[in-house]
């Protein structure tokens, strides 16, 4: 692994391009012109492109030889190098494009495929979450810790719905409703990132979602091992990111949490797709 005084570096630099980022976002706030969907469900904006060039000035002017896989415009840079800076420039553009104000900008440099840095700016209420291997984690420069909670019966879990929920059975609506049914409450944040920044710190005891790409969860991951938590697969197998799945917890209800997960049973029916015409109500 690479000296703690290289990962304070990275770790700064994460934070020079996440904050160029979230600063993007914040200017076109509220100033939407062009809002697309690459799939049904799945927005891009102009702010999401500005912000990712924003970040990649910063990340390329350090590290030029380091890979890059960023959500707008893929793989760059050296495919060799045991670098690898996975960045979401606004992760919740849903969100953002609806001026629902849940948003980040999220930066991780994975070492040799393993996410050891990680920062998660929200700009809308000023919140930086820093953590890297070894260092710690911090909201706003303050150290944080994941929640003492030690049961799911007094949990509050957070989730989300991938994409692709209106055509697979495998949508995670069944394990919404079970563990509703068996905690303080599940809520949907629509940003991953900033689910796994209030399981650091201790905001919300567990999360897991299914259809994940890797620039969405790997600086959470970071920053939720380095405030105590546990990250894993379902089944608390070593959690792959190539998997697009992810349970994460203060520790203390994981296995209560995989456990439940693990007996849902997915829905046996598709809800029908709403026609696309529009409805007028009278």
């Amino acid at each position: 692994m690479t000296p703690e005084t290289s990962l304070k570096t990275y770790l700064d630099i994460a934070t020079e391009a996440a904050l160029a980022g979230g600063a993007v976002l914040q200017h076109y706030w509220g100033q939407l012109n062009n809002i697309q969907e690459k799939r049904p469900g799945d927005l891009v904006t102009e702010a999401d492109k500005a912000a990712e060039a924003a970040v990649l000035e910063v990340i390329g002017r350090h590290f030029p030889q380091h890979q890059i896989l960023a959500e707008e415009s893929g793989h760059q840079g050296d495919q060799d190098s045991p670098y690898l800076w996975a960045i979401d420039p606004l992760d919740g553009t849903t969100n953002y494009a609806h001026q629902y104000p849940f948003s980040a900008t999220s930066i991780a440099l994975l070492i040799e495929g393993v996410p050891a840095v990680g920062v998660v700016f929200d700009p809308f209420h000023q919140e930086l979450f820093r953590a890297a291997i070894g260092l710690g984690a911090t909201c706003n420069r303050q150290p944080i810790r994941v929640s003492p909670t030690q049961s799911l019966t007094h949990s509050l879990l957070v989730t989300g719905f991938a994409y692709d929920r209106r055509e697979t059975m495998d949508n995670n609506y069944a394990e919404f409703c079970h563990l509703t049914h068996l905690t303080q409450g599940v809520r949907r944040g629509g940003s991953a990132s900033i689910d796994l920044a209030y399981i650091a710190c201790g905001r919300l005891d567990g999360y897991w979602e299914r259809g994940l790409s890797t620039w969405d969860i790997a600086a959470g991951i970071v920053l939720v091992q380095e405030a105590g938590g546990t990250v894993t697969a379902y089944d608390r197998s070593p959690q792959q990111l190539a998997s697009g799945r992810l349970l994460a917890t203060n520790g203390l209800i994981h296995a209560a949490l995989s456990h439940e997960l693990m007996q849902v049973q997915p829905l046996n029916w598709i809800p029908p797709k709403l026609p696309t015409a529009s409805i007028e109500c009278s």
